[in-house]
C-alpha cells in the first residue's frame, strides 16, 4: 500500500513539475533557417512579446491563423515598433530548414523567423494541434496564452494580452521617467526637432530615431548618469517625409513616441 501511495505521489509531483515548466518559455536561440541569429530569452528580457507558432507542413488550415496574427501584430507595431517578434516551427523534426523557410516565404509570413525541428519545443508547451500557438512575455518568461485549436477570437485575446503586457511594463524595472513628460516639438518636423524628457531620478539615457519597423537609423544621444530635464536636438532635413519613432531608453525601460517628418 505504501509503495502504491509513493508511486501515486511521485507521478503527481512529476506531472505538477511538467505543468509548471510548461508555463514558462523554452529557450530558442542561434541562427534561424535564413541564418539570422535570435535569442528568445533576450527578447523577453527586453520587454518584447513573442509568438511561437507550430505548424504541420502541407496543412491547409495552418497558414490563415498565422496571417491573422501577423496582421494583428502589425497594428500593434505602429505604436510599439520592434516590440513583438515571432517564430515558426514544424511540430516534428521531419521538415528540413529549407522547407520551413519555404513555408514561411510562400505564405508571406515575413513576421516569423523560421526554425526546423520543433518536436521538443511543442512537447514542452503541452502537445500539438493544428496549429499550436504560444504567446510569451515578461522578464519571468511566462506563457501569456496558448492553444492547440486556434479560433479567430484568439487573435483578440492575444492582442489584449500583448497590450496589457506593454501597459504594465517590466515589473523589475524602476520608473526613471514620467511617460507624460516627453515632448517632441515641432512635430511634424521639416528641418529639425527637439526632444525633451524630465527624469525622475538619475539614469543612463539614450535616444534613437527609428523607422516604422523599429529599426534604429540614428543614435541621437547616449548619456551616462543623466538627471533633471534633458533636451536634445535632431536634424530631420536629410530624412524623407514619413512616419518615424523616437525611442527613449532609461536603464532598460523603453518608451516610443511618434515623429512625423514633412518637407
Amino acid at each position: 500500500m505504501k509503495r502504491i501511495l509513493l508511486y501515486i505521489v511521485t507521478i503527481f509531483l512529476t506531472l505538477l513539475s511538467t505543468l509548471s515548466k510548461a508555463q514558462t518559455a523554452m529557450q530558442l536561440s542561434g541562427p534561424d533557417c535564413n541564418n539570422v541569429n535570435h535569442d528568445l530569452f533576450a527578447e523577453l528580457d527586453a520587454g518584447k512579446a513573442v509568438v511561437v507558432y507550430f505548424f504541420m507542413d502541407n496543412c491547409n488550415v495552418c497558414p490563415p491563423p498565422a496571417t491573422n496574427i501577423q496582421k494583428m501584430v502589425n497594428n500593434i507595431l505602429v505604436n510599439y515598433p520592434g516590440m513583438v517578434t515571432a517564430y515558426a516551427l514544424p511540430y516534428n523534426n521531419v521538415p528540413t530548414c529549407a522547407q520551413t523557410a519555404a513555408w514561411v516565404t510562400s505564405n508571406s509570413l515575413y513576421l516569423y523567423a523560421p526554425y526546423d525541428s520543433g518536436a521538443v519545443q511543442v512537447a514542452h508547451y503541452g502537445g500539438f494541434g493544428m496549429p499550436t500557438v504560444v504567446l510569451l512575455g515578461g522578464s519571468d518568461h511566462r506563457t501569456l496564452f496558448k492553444t492547440k485549436a486556434y479560433l479567430d477570437s484568439d487573435t483578440t485575446i492575444m492582442r489584449d494580452s500583448i497590450l496589457a503586457l506593454f501597459a504594465a511594463g517590466p515589473s523589475s524595472l524602476t520608473n526613471y521617467l514620467n511617460a507624460n513628460d516627453i515632448s517632441i516639438f515641432p512635430n511634424p518636423s521639416s528641418n529639425a526637432t527637439g526632444i525633451s524628457v524630465s527624469l525622475l531620478k538619475t539614469t543612463n539615457l539614450s535616444m534613437e530615431l527609428c523607422d516604422i519597423n523599429g529599426k534604429t537609423i540614428e543614435t541621437i544621444c547616449q548619456i551616462q548618469n543623466a538627471s533633471g530635464c534633458i533636451v536634445q536636438q535632431l536634424s530631420t532635413a536629410a530624412y524623407t517625409s514619413g512616419h518615424y519613432f523616437i525611442k527613449i531608453n532609461t536603464n532598460g525601460k523603453i518608451y516610443f513616441r511618434k515623429l512625423e517628418i514633412s518637407h
